[in-house]
C-alpha cells in the first residue's frame, strides 16, 4: 500500500527522549461543531457556536451551509449562523469530510435548487449510498448515475415528505445522523429502521440525539436500531464546542510513551465523545488516569491528567463503537511489553483510508509484529525502528505516526499535514512540545 514520497514531503518526528510534563489546550470538536453549524442553519433564528473548530472539514461545512443559502459567519473564535431561504442551485465541495458528503444532502434536499456533490478524490470510495437510497424512499429525487457515491446531485422540491425509511448503517452511523440532523424539518419527520450487522460507533449518534434534543426536537430512541424525530421547529441555540477529545489521543500517548504527564485542559467529566473512552484504554495500558483541579489556564478550573507508567502493558479491546481511536492505539500496542489484540473495526476500512491495512503496513514498515485480521489487528512484542510512515491522506494515520515518532528515533511521517483536516498546524504544535529532532526534513 506504501507510496513514494520526496523528502521535501516528509517531517521528522521529534522524539520524547526524557519524561514529558505538559498542560496542552486542544481546540473544539470536529463532530460537534459540525453538527452544531447544521442545525443553526436550519433553526429558527440566529444563533452562535462558541470555540468553533476552525479547520478544513468544519470551513467546508460552513461553505455548504453558506451555499444553501444560510449565512455562517465564521471571521471570530465565535461563529455566527443565520438560517436562510434555500432557494438557489449550488455546489458543494466534500473535501475529505465524510459529516459534509453525509449530513449536507438531507438537508440540501430542502432546498428549492439542484445542489451538486463532489469531494476529493479518494471520497469518491467512501459509501454514502445508503443515505442517497434513503432520500429517494423519502420522495427525493437523486442523480448520481448508478454510482452510489461521489459525484451527485440532489433536485429538491422545496420540501421532503419523510417518514419510515430502512437501511444498513453497519459501515457508518453517519448514515443515521445524517437523517436524523435533518428529519425534524420532514413534514412526516423520519422513522429510521436499521437492518444489518451492528451499527458502529454508537456514542456519534448518542451526540446526534443529545443535541437534537438541546434544540427542542422530540427524539425517540428508546428501541435497539430505531430511531424517530417528531416533525416540528428546530429552535435556535447557541452552543459552547467542547475541545475534541480523539484528537487528544497522541498528545495522552506522548504521556505512555515517556513515561510521563500530560494534562488535557477542559476535559469534560461528562460527554458523548468517544474519545472520553481513552480514558479506560490508557489506563488498561499501565498509565494512571485522572481529573485535576486547578489546571493553569483551564475555563473550567479542570484537566484530564494522565501519567505514564515504566513499561506499556498490551490490552485486548473491541474497539467497534470508537473505531477512530484505533490508529493511535495500535501506535502504542506495537510499542508495549505485551501481545495486544484490537478488534470490532472492520468498518474503519471504509475510513479515509482502509485503515487496517494502512496501519498493519506502515506499522511492520517499522519493525512491528501485527498480523491483519478482517475486523482488527493483532501484536507482538518487538522492536521498531526508525522510517517512512505513509499517511494515505488519513489524520489518523499521521496521529500513529508521530506516536510511534514519539518513542523511535528516525520516523519521518509523509504528509503530516493532513491533519488540517481536523486540528491546524499539528505539525507546529507537535514539534512545539518537543526538543527538535537533528536532520529535520
Amino acid at each position: 500500500m506504501s507510496s513514494t514520497a520526496s523528502s521535501t514531503d516528509l517531517y521528522a518526528a521529534p522524539v520524547a527522549d526524557e519524561p514529558v510534563d505538559l498542560v496542552v489546550s486542544l481546540p473544539g470538536s470536529k463532530s460537534l461543531t459540525n453538527r452544531a453549524l447544521l442545525l443553526a442553519a436550519v433553526a429558527d433564528g440566529p444563533s452562535v457556536v462558541k470555540r468553533a473548530l476552525r479547520s478544513r472539514d468544519t470551513s467546508l461545512m460552513a461553505a455548504a451551509l453558506t451555499a444553501l443559502g444560510s449565512s455562517v459567519d465564521t471571521s471570530g473564535d465565535d461563529w455566527l449562523v443565520t438560517p436562510g431561504a434555500f432557494t438557489a442551485d449550488a455546489e458543494v465541495d466534500c473535501g475529505l469530510a465524510g459529516t459534509v458528503m453525509r449530513f449536507v444532502p438531507p438537508v440540501a434536499a430542502l432546498s428549492a435548487g439542484s445542489i451538486s456533490f463532489d469531494g476529493d478524490p479518494h471520497m469518491r470510495n467512501r459509501p454514502v449510498g445508503e443515505v442517497l437510497t434513503a432520500l429517494r424512499g423519502l420522495g427525493v429525487e437523486i442523480e448520481d448515475g448508478g454510482r452510489g457515491g461521489l459525484p451527485f446531485t440532489v433536485r429538491g422540491s422545496g420540501s421532503v415528505r419523510g417518514g419510515v425509511v430502512t437501511l444498513d448503517a453497519s459501515s457508518s452511523s453517519q448514515f443515521i445522523s445524517a437523517l436524523l440532523l435533518a428529519g425534524a424539518r420532514y413534514e412526516q419527520g423520519v422513522d429510521i429502521r436499521h437492518v444489518g450487522k451492528p451499527v458502529p460507533s454508537l456514542p456519534h449518534i448518542e451526540m446526534t440525539v443529545q443535541i437534537l434534543r438541546a434544540h427542542g426536537v422530540e427524539v425517540d430512541a428508546e428501541d435497539a436500531n430505531r430511531w424517530a424525530v417528531a416533525p416540528g421547529p428546530v429552535k435556535a441555540v447557541d452552543h459552547v464546542i467542547e475541545p475534541d477529545l480523539s484528537n487528544a489521543a497522541p498528545f495522552l500517548a506522548l504521556a505512555a510513551v515517556s513515561g510521563g504527564r500530560v494534562v488535557v485542559r477542559d476535559w469534560p467529566r461528562e460527554t458523548t465523545q468517544p474519545g472520553d473512552v481513552l480514558r479506560d484504554l490508557l489506563a488498561q495500558m499501565g498509565c494512571e488516569v485522572s481529573f485535576v483541579d486547578g489546571v493553569a489556564g483551564a475555563s473550567t478550573g479542570t484537566g484530564l491528567q494522565v501519567v505514564g507508567p515504566e513499561r506499556l502493558t498490551g490490552l485486548d479491546v473491541d474497539l467497534h463503537d470508537v473505531g477512530e481511536l484505533t490508529p493511535a492505539v495500535a501506535a502504542l500496542a506495537a510499542l508495549a511489553d505485551g501481545p495486544s489484540h484490537l478488534r470490532g473495526v472492520e468498518h474503519i476500512r471504509f475510513h479515509e483510508t482502509d485503515r487496517l491495512a494502512a496501519l498493519a503496513t506502515e506499522l511492520r514498515g517499522l519493525g512491528a509484529d501485527v498480523t491483519e485480521h478482517p475486523d482488527g489487528l493483532s501484536f507482538s512484542p518487538a522492536p521498531l525502528r526508525g522510517g517512512v510512515f505513509h499517511t494515505y491522506a488519513d489524520h489518523r494515520m499521521a496521529h500513529a505516526a508521530v506516536i510511534a515518532g514519539a518513542a523511535v528515533p528516525g520516523v519521518q511521517v509523509e504528509n503530516v499535514g493532513t491533519t488540517s483536516k481536523t486540528f491546524p498546524d499539528f505539525a507546529g504544535f507537535w514539534s512545539g512540545l518537543l526538543p527538535a529532532p537533528s536532520g529535520r526534513a
